[in-house]
């Protein structure tokens, strides 16, 4: 089994937290980062943590900003046609601590019957998972209308810690470019659920038991609701690749 971990950048360089990228490329065998037409000095950043782990860390370049999605999907499809079996994203501002994106990837690892594991914040007793109650309560509602786009029960769709085992399920899931940038990883979801012949719960979702509120994050709660407002018409999107993957 080998891991890429994508980790989508646009204009990050003043918050890239090198030494826990570090950390990361020791733990998984390629740590790819996306820079998505960066216009600070991200660029020079990564290139110089790359050549610090040639053997382990990866830039991917995109001329213009393609928005996360994209870079995601871009990303991802790179480390599959790298031979990786296991892959995953994470979002730069690390949120999602790098321990926690490794944890989900060893999950993975004794669940193959998984086509994806996925973190799920989610508050209990002991762990340290922080959200502002603005931004809590937006993710209930959003989390709320997934599920029903959905077809199933999902509490977090919207977490940055995710992993993929590569297959046929994956490799469709990624083929075309998602429709709405604010609500793809809901989509990606539905894609993949919406595949044939997988186990009865490919999906697993994990609670964190470490995650918290990055000060300068991208995501505002006016792109939480432009998000609610994109899953309206997921579901018919879902139905058509059931459509498309059982013709």
């Amino acid at each position: 089994m080998t891991v890429s971990i994508v980790v989508p950048c646009f204009n990050e360089a003043r918050r890239l937290d090198l030494d826990a990228f570090r950390s990361l490329a020791d733990a998984v065998d390629e740590v790819r980062f996306v820079d998505d037409g960066s216009t600070d000095a991200t660029p020079a950043t990564l290139a110089a943590l790359a050549e610090e782990r040639p053997d382990r860390i990866v830039v991917q370049s995109l001329r213009r900003n393609a928005g996360k999605a994209e870079a995601v999907r871009l990303g991802m499809l790179a480390a599959i046609d790298a031979g990786h079996s296991i892959v995953g994203f994470l979002d730069a501002d690390l949120a999602t601590p790098t321990h926690e994106i490794a944890r989900l990837v060893d999950i993975a690892g004794t669940q193959p019957q998984r086509t994806a594991v996925i973190g799920s914040r989610v508050a209990l007793l002991g762990h340290a998972v922080h959200r502002r109650p603005a931004r809590h309560y937006l993710g209930r509602l959003y989390a709320t209308v997934a599920s029903l786009a959905l077809g199933v029960a999902v509490y977090d769709t919207q977490c940055g810690a995710k992993v993929f085992r590569v297959g046929i399920p994956l490799q469709l899931a990624l083929a075309d470019s998602f429709h709405d940038p604010w609500s793809f990883d809901v989509e990606l979801l539905g894609r993949l659920l919406s595949h044939p012949g997988q186990a009865a719960d490919p999906i697993l979702e994990v609670p964190l038991f470490e995650w918290r509120d990055v000060d300068g994050s991208q995501v505002r709660a006016a792109a939480g609701l432009r998000a609610s407002v994109a899953l309206l018409g997921l579901r018919s999107r879902v139905r058509r690749h059931r459509r498309r993957y059982a013709s």
